[in-house]
């Protein structure tokens, strides 16, 4: 990210608190992020106050609209505003829309499920689009405006999973690093990526995949050692620093998560949800090129990779397929007063089968 951007202030614009939270999260390392949830407090923001240099915009809101704030940045009489870069955070994929979004002056588009280096592909690009600022004309003698409130402080700690924001873990990182260096220590960085969460947020919508991923981070917070630290660095992903931990460690920590996030029951109005997850490891002992905790986090996320496919089981012949699925989606609620009787009735096959292996 360009050092221009020390200082300057970019604004995002959602009803949906998620996809602002998940924002927030990308730009804070870099940015001062303000936060509204509806157009016309965000045209408040875009005309009272000039740090602000770019905008992220959803199309679908109340009061005013993506197209609404758009007409009146690109209609504004003040140049500053005018030219603004605006990028579109958009969930539609028509083309009609985006075409109606770029004859109204969009700058750019972003998607809902975009990942941090999309993202921030895209600011780099519109940032040059920035002019640098120069001291403002003056202004006629006018009354004062009422003080806005003071921009509050980008948080260090994930609304949803209480577990350390990008910015958050960058801080406790440099720390950790610093304290690795000096003392000749491991320090081993793990990242755990949720693939079907993005799937999810598609099918069942962004509040049960965020409920989904709070379990998630209650599976994850479980297995930390006392001075780990845990962090939500985009939407899907997590992000472990383990000081003092050797990588073999952190690969066993891997493999156990895996283990119980893949076989957890979990499910969406009665259809089961496979939980598919991804890891990467770096450590400061076998990564010797790594100068700072940035580029061990770089690398952990570079090595992102999904488990390789179980081997086929011998087939068992589609009717013993069908039932062993229809039972493994049972539950003892769906069953009532059945459950015990499936239950005699397993173990009596169960035994069947074992006399006859002897």
């Amino acid at each position: 990210m360009h050092a221009e951007s020390a200082g300057r202030r970019v604004l995002v614009v959602d009803d949906s608190k998620f996809v602002r939270t998940t924002f927030r999260s990308i730009l804070s390392p870099s940015f001062t992020v303000l936060e509204e949830a509806d157009g016309e407090a965000a045209w408040d923001v875009v005309t009272s106050d000039p740090s602000v240099v770019i905008v992220f915009t959803d199309l679908d809101m109340p009061r005013l609209d993506g197209f609404g704030l758009l007409g009146r940045i690109r209609g504004s009489h003040d140049a500053r505003v005018r030219t603004m870069p605006v990028a579109i955070i958009t969930g539609d994929e028509q083309a009609a829309t985006k075409k109606r979004a770029r004859e109204a002056g969009a700058s750019s588009f972003i998607s809902k499920s975009a990942d941090a280096r999309e993202v921030l592909t895209r600011i780099d690009r519109l940032l040059k689009m920035v002019r640098p600022a120069s001291a403002p004309a003056a202004a006629p003698a006018r009354p004062a405006p009422a003080p806005r409130p003071a921009a509050a402080a980008p948080a260090t700690r994930d609304a949803l999973t209480g577990v350390f924001t990008a910015r958050g873990l960058l801080s406790e990182g440099r720390r950790y690093y610093a304290s690795a260096r000096r003392h000749a220590t491991e320090l081993s960085v793990l990242a755990l990526r949720i693939d079907s969460h993005a799937g999810l947020a598609r099918s069942a919508g962004e509040e049960v995949a965020e409920q989904l991923f709070g379990q998630i981070a209650r599976v994850v917070l479980g297995t930390l050692r006392s001075g780990d630290a845990l962090g939500r660095t985009a939407a899907d992903t997590f992000v472990l620093l383990a000081p003092g931990a050797a990588a073999a460690h952190l690969s066993a920590v891997a493999r156990r998560l895996r283990e119980q996030l893949e076989s957890a029951q979990v499910g969406f109005r009665g259809t089961p949800i496979r939980i598919v997850c991804s890891f990467g490891l770096a450590s400061a002992a076998t990564d010797g090129g790594a100068a700072s905790i940035e580029d061990l986090i770089r690398l952990a996320l570079q090595r992102l990779q999904a488990p390789p496919p179980a081997p086929a089981r011998p087939a068992l012949g589609e009717d013993l397929e069908r039932a062993l699925r229809v039972l493994e989606a049972a539950s003892r609620q769906r069953l009532g007063d059945r459950a015990e009787e499936l239950l005699r009735r397993l173990l009596a096959i169960a035994k069947a089968l074992k006399a006859g292996q002897q």
